[in-house]
């Protein structure tokens, strides 16, 4: 009997044993500790993935203002197509005037006289 009271008592006390060491595993102060751990393990890789998104964003915004300045070049050469054709038109006046004054120049050595009507002009063209 003594031995059968014996075995009673020490089960009690492991089981008692037991209970403690469950709440002790399970107690928040652990908890927390192993968040910490945790925390300090992933921070690193977190803070590199950060740095890694920051420098990706700095380079797409470059890479936006360029095409956006290369946009707005490309709008501004289609609307300076009056200016080129104007100066096509000088050109070719240009062009005409040296022509004749070669083939005149040609022909006889005597200077002809210089005609008021034959002066050259040209048109003024105001920006859009």
């Amino acid at each position: 009997m003594e031995d059968q009271e014996m075995q009673l008592k020490v089960k009690r006390v492991t089981d008692k044993f037991t209970e403690s060491m469950c709440v002790l595993a399970n107690e928040p102060s652990i908890a927390l500790y192993r968040l910490q751990e945790h925390v300090r393990r992933s921070l690193p890789e977190l803070v590199q993935h950060k740095t890694d998104m920051q420098s990706w964003e700095e380079q797409s915004q470059g890479a936006i203002y360029s095409v956006e300045y290369a946009c707005s070049a490309v709008k501004s050469m289609t609307n300076s197509s009056l200016y080129f054709k104007n100066i096509d038109g000088l050109l070719r006046q240009a062009i005409s005037l040296k022509e004749q004054i070669s083939s005149s120049q040609g022909r006889s050595a005597v200077k002809p006289a210089i005609n008021p009507n034959d002066t050259p002009t040209h048109t003024s063209v105001t920006p859009p």
